[in-house]
């Protein structure tokens, strides 16, 4: 475990009640630095200022990670994590705060790493609860067709907020978002939306076929300048296209990032052949992103295996859309690596818990067998540290493993709907709700907490939402 400095002087009751202006009313109390250290600092959650935070006495914690911790959870109880620099430094009991530390007391909490989404469509947020009545095809002609026409770049960054922080308050830390916006006035505002919530994220952009050179100005110029933002090419495989899948293909070899496809999410689309199609233009491998992929057959996931393809699971939008139901216990036992995804407008919300539940729930109920994959270690793991692999940022993110960013939530479980104690990893996924996530941070920063979004005036949100999509109804 890393050694730390030795703890500061005790605080004093003006250094507590001052440090962060919060001492007196957020459920996680603070314990200030020294008195000097706190002349000048403003009031302010955890790391607002860039100093480490330290999360002090936490009953649980899931680091995803089984060397820092026992069992495929990695679970510490009654440890600590210390967050420095943007990133994890420690975990473990009674651990030492370097002077300047912030002391944020997480008894009887739960810490885990931030749930990652693999797929969303931010922008569908403008049509919510939309067309309920709808399969796939039908919710296309009826809801998104019409209304993705129809936006503004001041509208789209309205939607694009309000789902992301959403997303925030949920508990999510990473999200990639599959984005069919062409013009670049249109990226440019999606992505500053984006960017303004502090999430990490994966913009992929399914280009003007072939228009590599617009795909790598949005790259350069409005995603890597963000610091944790980066970028895929999006497509949709299918031999009708093919022409085009092997032009975006070339395009992500060229720019060095993920190719990110929507593959099988109809049986319909099984006369598409779009696992042939990738296949013939090379994309096969662990670059390769599919979403959905729920319509594969034995031999497509053999292929799928052999060739380490990375898949993202939507349940919750699959059931919606009566789309059919993943081979997910097929896809386990293959050693597939799969990811969870919240799927945009007809996941209609973006709880997490829900997702889990689902991804579990549905594969129970299609074998009829309790013990089926995945479990409730799977489908944390696969919300976790399983989404960051599918993603390619296992390096960075997914687990409380030291060296890696500090992105991660802290769960209260001191509510009516999760208390009494039992099995807590068992009830993060069949109790929790988003309202249990009393905290996240991003990078070591807190941007939730005590319940809260911070810096964030959510009914203006919801005011501007709703404005943008009144006027673009009434257009």
């Amino acid at each position: 475990m890393q050694s730390v400095p030795t703890p500061p002087p005790a605080p004093t009751r003006r250094g507590l009640l001052a440090g962060l202006g919060l001492a007196a009313a957020a459920p996680l109390a603070l314990a200030a630095a020294p008195r000097a250290a706190l002349r000048d600092r403003p009031a302010a959650p955890p790391a607002r200022d860039g100093r480490a935070v330290l999360l002090r006495g936490a009953a649980l914690v899931l680091t995803m990670d089984p060397a820092v911790g026992s069992g495929p959870l990695g679970t510490l109880e009654n440890a600590d994590v210390l967050m420095r620099g943007g990133a994890v430094a420690a975990v473990g009991p009674a651990l030492p705060a370097p002077p300047g530390t912030r002391v944020v007391e997480a008894a009887g909490k739960l810490v885990m790493p931030g749930f990652v989404d693999t797929h969303n469509h931010l922008w569908q947020a403008m049509i919510r609860g939309g067309c309920t009545d709808r399969d796939l095809f039908g919710w296309f002609r009826a809801c998104t067709d019409p209304q993705r026409g129809r936006l503004t770049p001041e509208a789209l960054h309205s939607f694009v907020r309000l789902a992301a922080l959403d997303a925030l308050q949920s508990g999510v830390t990473t999200l990639v978002d599959w984005v069919d916006i062409f013009s670049y006035d249109l990226v440019e505002s999606y992505v500053r939306a984006l960017a303004g919530t502090g999430l990490r994220f994966a913009y992929a952009m399914y280009p003007p076929a072939p228009d590599g050179v617009l795909a790598a100005k949005v790259k350069r110029e409005l995603v890597d300048p963000v610091p944790l933002g980066s970028f895929q090419i999006a497509t949709h495989a299918a031999r009708a296209a093919r022409s085009d899948n092997r032009a975006h293909w070339e395009t992500a070899q060229e720019l060095g990032v993920m190719l990110n496809s929507h593959v099988l999410e109809r049986p319909e689309q099984r006369a598409d052949d779009p696992v042939g199609v990738l296949a013939d233009i090379g994309a096969l491998g662990p670059r390769l992103l599919m979403n959905h992929a729920i319509h594969l057959t034995d031999a497509e996931i053999a292929a799928v295996a052999a060739h380490d393809v990375r898949l993202a699971h939507c349940p919750l939008s699959n059931m919606r859309l009566a789309s059919g139901i993943m081979r997910l216990s097929e896809l386990g036992r293959g050693g597939v690596k799969v990811g969870l995804g919240l799927d945009g407008g007809t996941n209609d919300t973006s709880d997490f818990h829900a997702l889990m539940k689902a991804a579990i729930g549905l594969q129970r109920a299609r074998a009829t067998e309790s013990e089926v994959f995945p479990q409730v270690h799977d489908v944390l793991r696969m919300a976790t540290l399983g989404g960051a692999e599918v993603i390619g940022m296992a390096d960075r993110v997914g687990s409380l493993t030291p060296g890696k960013r500090a992105d991660l939530l802290v769960i209260d479980p001191a509510a009516l709907n999760f208390a009494p104690r039992f099995d807590w990893t068992g009830q993060i996924v069949f109790n929790g709700r988003p309202e249990n996530v009393d905290a996240v941070f991003v990078e070591g920063r807190a941007l939730k907490f005590g319940g809260r979004l911070v810096d964030v005036d959510t009914a203006r949100v919801v005011r501007e939402a709703e404005a943008a999509a009144t006027r673009l109804r009434s257009a």
